[in-house]
């Protein structure tokens, strides 16, 4: 299947409890495309829909919580991109309430793309950040 989309290490932002969600989130979203092309049951994609927004509040929350920590000094940027991203699943949930047909296939790989993008662009510049505050860290504990 051509829309299905693997981890791959570049994904990664070297926290391991991230890159799970991240993982999770990934299998989601084929697991979504992979019932809207097989023409799945209407429950089973406003399930899947209604799955991903919780999990990408959940997500985002805890990756918000980690940077806050460490005060990451983009962090109302960041956080502003992800409220956008939850406001297009909330979108999505809308129109299948509607009317399941109205999600198409290109409607769940535009959003699960602007996801990938996001990691490879926005999150891959809090990485240094956060390996310099865990050197840090790491540094403080062995005194």
């Amino acid at each position: 299947m051509t829309n299905i989309i693997e981890w791959d290490e570049k994904y990664s932002v070297d926290v391991p409890e991230l890159d799970e969600c991240r993982k999770q989130l990934m299998d989601m979203f084929n697991s979504l495309i992979e019932i809207k092309t097989n023409k799945g049951e209407a429950k089973d994609v406003v399930n899947w829909v209604t799955e991903i927004n919780e999990f990408s509040k959940i997500f985002f929350s805890k990756e918000e919580k980690i940077l806050g920590r460490k005060g990451y000094p983009d962090l109302d940027i960041h956080s502003k991109a992800h409220r956008r991203f939850i406001k297009k699943t909330i979108g999505l949930r809308r129109e299948i309430a509607e009317e399941v047909d109205n999600l198409t296939v290109e409607d769940i790989v535009e959003l699960r793309d602007w996801l990938i993008r996001h990691f490879e662009a926005r999150d891959t510049l809090f990485i240094p950040f956060l390996r310099i505050h865990r050197y840090v860290d790491e540094c403080e504990n062995k005194k």
